[in-house]
């Protein structure tokens, strides 16, 4: 299932990060999963129940960083 947020809220999401870039829903691979992914850094925050989990130890780093 598809993350569904309003288009205004996403347009003021952003990973919260140092470097604070926007977050596109999915992943690379795939595109209808519920996570908000950065832009920047690739780091992948859950969206549960419609909400989206934007706290970095909830993340789940990029393949290749950490654990993945």
């Amino acid at each position: 299932m598809a993350v569904t947020l309003d288009a205004r809220l996403l347009d003021i999401l952003a990973c919260p990060s140092d470097d604070h870039a926007p977050l596109a829903v999915g992943t690379p691979d795939d595109p209808e999963a519920d996570v908000l992914t950065c832009t920047e850094c690739g780091r992948q925050y859950p969206v549960s129940d419609g909400i989206p989990v934007l706290l970095l130890d909830e993340a789940v780093e990029p393949s290749g960083q950490g654990e993945g």
